[in-house]
């Protein structure tokens, strides 16, 4: 991958934390996938794992996602936390990352369990709703379709420093 750098770099973000911190408060991010020249996008909710610094998606077990992904896991996301535009002066508060990575297939019933348990908890504010009504027994878990992006390098661009 060719390296470049930011033309506004008072607008780049570098520091880890504020990298996980725009994770944290995410929901969703665009994902954007090829198979040959064939590009594919596709927003999803994800949970954020900090300690395997990977996003959980949860999803149909084949399909077009899948397809791209098999033929390639190698992707590219964006995440943004928007704050609004600002009416009359032709800006926008906005913290965003580019996120550059592989996208796995989950197959394990405990990785399963595990990816659906971070998205429960970075998605909902009560849990155990979701847990109780949809995730009763095993094959509720079995049946779901999980992928995890590793991420391999994050790029990250601020509008709210000095605006705030």
């Amino acid at each position: 991958m060719a390296s470049y750098h930011m033309r506004r770099t008072e607008k780049q973000i570098t520091d880890a934390v504020e990298f996980e911190a725009v994770l944290k408060n995410g929901t969703y991010t665009t994902v954007a996938l090829c198979r040959g020249e064939e590009p594919y996008l596709v927003t999803m909710n994800y949970g954020y794992d900090e300690e395997r610094n990977a996003l959980y998606f949860h999803c149909a077990r084949e399909g077009q996602k899948i397809d791209f992904i098999v033929a390639n896991s190698r992707v590219c996301a964006t995440v943004v936390e928007d704050h609004g535009y600002r009416m009359g002066e032709c800006d926008h508060a906005y913290r965003s990352l580019v996120i550059r990575g592989r996208m796995v297939v989950v197959e394990g019933l405990a990785e399963k369990k595990h990816a659906l348990e971070t998205m429960l908890f970075h998605l909902e504010d009560d849990p155990d709703v979701v847990r109780q009504r949809q995730l009763k027994n095993e094959d509720a878990y079995r049946n779901v379709g999980i992928l995890r992006l590793d991420v391999e390098h994050v790029t990250g661009k601020t509008g709210l420093r000095g605006a705030e």
